[in-house]
């Protein structure tokens, strides 16, 4: 075969093996992205502003409507500055009584400064939050709206999670991660553990490459390879990347720490990341697609 016709079968290839055939669940990725839309629609969700209250108060209506039982976390959050956020976790459960148990996190805030915007005059703009924040509360409920219709293999918590993005990362953190610290400390019954746990942060990108986070291999591998190999299963296997992508100081920090197995699925290499162009156009209903339905077959015990 001539060298150049070689090359373009190969090309062709890949590129095939980057579109998926088509929905593998009942999830359904145009809805998610219809949920993104809605999130954005309340401006940006900084903790202790109206669009913070308004997201908050639709997760918890859209969670009543949908799971067996819903708890709302709230507590005052006292900044490195002074300040006092009021902060709102969200806990919706489905099969409350098993005990076997899923555990899925998203955070639902924004962050209130675009610092890494290229443009120094953008830098105290807040952030959209399309795909950091909005993507992974989208797959979160698309999730919740199939569960409604069919329970799961196991008992499934779908915790939303309040202040992620408000402060520096660090070392050391500082004001950031609020919620989760929160829920690791406060959790909803003694002895709680469940058999796995995924953060899904940044996932609705366009261009959906999702690596192995670090902090996930070295604490949670067996989970990890639960993750990837369901993908692969699902033929995902070039969006879910099996190769290092580094420690990332995300949600899922606080709860390792705290002994729970969960794992941060976390597409990092997001060009618009902390910037103020991380706007609606930037995420697709195929990358919700692809990555609610990894979420959705863990669940169902595919």
């Amino acid at each position: 075969m001539p060298f150049l016709l070689l090359l373009c079968t190969v090309l062709s290839l890949a590129a095939c093996d980057r579109k998926p055939s088509g929905p593998k669940t009942a999830f359904n990725g145009e809805t998610a992205l219809g949920y993104v839309r809605t999130q954005l629609a309340f401006g940006p969700r900084i903790p202790g502003t109206e669009g913070a209250r308004q997201t908050g108060d639709w997760i918890t209506a859209q969670m009543r409507v949908r799971a067996d039982s819903v708890i709302e976390q709230r507590w005052n959050h006292v900044t490195a500055r002074g300040d006092t956020l009021p902060m709102r976790n969200i806990l919706a459960r489905f099969r409350p009584a098993a005990t076997e148990r899923v555990l899925y996190i998203a955070h639902w805030d924004t962050r209130p400064v675009a610092d890494r915007s290229t443009n120094p005059g953008d830098r105290t703009m807040p952030v959209p939050g399309a795909n950091d924040g909005a993507s992974g509360v989208a797959v979160l409920m698309a999730v919740a709206d199939v569960l409604k219709g069919t329970p799961p293999a196991y008992g499934v918590d779908l915790l939303f999670v309040d202040g992620e993005d408000y402060g520096e990362f660090g070392p050391p953190v500082v004001d950031a991660l609020i919620g989760s610290t929160w829920f690791a400390s406060h959790l909803p019954s003694p002895g709680y553990q469940p058999i796995f746990g995924v953060l899904w942060d940044m996932v609705g990108d366009r261009n959906l490459n999702i690596y192995q986070e670090g902090y996930s291999s070295q604490q949670a591998p067996e989970i990890v390879a639960r993750v990837w190999q369901t993908a692969g299963d699902l033929g995902y296997g070039s969006f879910f990347i099996s190769r290092n992508g580094g420690p990332i100081m995300d949600d899922h920090v606080p709860l390792l720490q705290k002994g729970l197995r969960v794992i941060d699925v976390i597409d990092i290499d997001y060009d618009d990341h902390h910037r103020p162009t991380d706007t609606f156009d930037k995420v697709s209903a195929k990358s919700l697609q692809i990555v609610g339905d990894v979420a959705t077959a863990l669940v169902m015990g595919r």
